[in-house]
């Protein structure tokens, strides 16, 4: 094997090493089988960045279930989901996904719910700046522009649409880590998770609003938007969508063109 093919042969070695956390019998010179020296060093970092990475994103996931549990369930993503990005602020991305498939992990089902708003929170806290739309604004469209006109949203939106009421949960959580809760609710709903300026805002949208929201994201205009809410049954469909547009103003949903 030519020095190259040695090299590229002991990087790929190493990293399967580190991945697995579990070095192999004389990877390299004088380690042996175990895992202490300075290759042990590699071992032990790798596992607690990705770990203390996870708590970072989930950290009223974690004030949720405890300290050890959270340790445990990072302890079998790390190995289930090695990082494959760049950054490691994106590591744990699928996380409520892998809860959901991992009944030892699970101790409820509403913790789910209560990771998917955990990272959603920091995912509207580092999504790209935007202009809020203004009242003001409205006044330069023209009564004839409306049927067509666009709505743009936040960059930073996130929509969820959840199983549980744990708003509650996280919001005693988020500022506190010893508090308690009752057991949240089973009410499926939609949350909107934003960040209007410097901090993140949420709240739940109901049904028809929320099916307008969603078709904003796809480029849908003003007139599909008051087709959508005429076909719940609406029988004013453009005023209940003016308010919307109201509503969402108020709020800082919207960005400026």
């Amino acid at each position: 094997m030519s020095p190259s093919g040695t090299l590229v042969e002991l990087q790929r070695r190493c990293q399967q090493a580190i991945l697995d956390g579990n070095p192999l019998p004389g990877l390299f010179a004088g380690e042996g089988s175990g895992s202490g020296g300075g290759f042990g060093i590699y071992l032990q970092a790798y596992r607690a960045r990705l770990t203390a990475a996870l708590q970072d994103n989930y950290p009223v996931l974690q004030r949720a279930i405890g300290d050890d549990a959270f340790a445990a369930l990072a302890d079998a993503y790390i190995t289930r989901r090695p990082s494959t990005f760049r950054s490691i602020r994106w590591f744990g991305d699928c996380l409520s996904d892998f809860l959901a498939s991992s009944r030892e992990h699970l101790a409820h089902p509403s913790l789910v719910d209560l990771a998917r708003m955990d990272w959603a929170t920091r995912a509207a806290f580092d999504a790209a700046d935007a202009e809020a739309l203004a009242a003001t604004d409205l006044a330069a469209l023209r009564a004839e522009d409306w049927p067509r006109h666009r709505f743009r949203l936040l960059p930073s939106l996130q929509i969820l649409h959840l199983d549980w009421q744990v708003e509650p949960i996280w919001r005693a959580l988020d500022a506190d880590p010893l508090a308690s809760s009752d057991e949240p609710l089973f009410l499926p709903h939609v949350l909107l998770v934003w960040r209007p300026q410097l901090e993140c805002r949420w709240r739940s949208a109901a049904t028809v609003e929320a099916t307008v929201i969603e078709a904003l994201t796809t480029g849908a205009s003003f007139a599909a938007c008051c087709d959508l809410i005429a076909d719940s049954g609406d029988v004013e469909p453009a005023a209940t969508a003016a308010g919307f547009v109201q509503c969402w103003i108020a709020d800082g949903l919207l960005a400026r063109d």
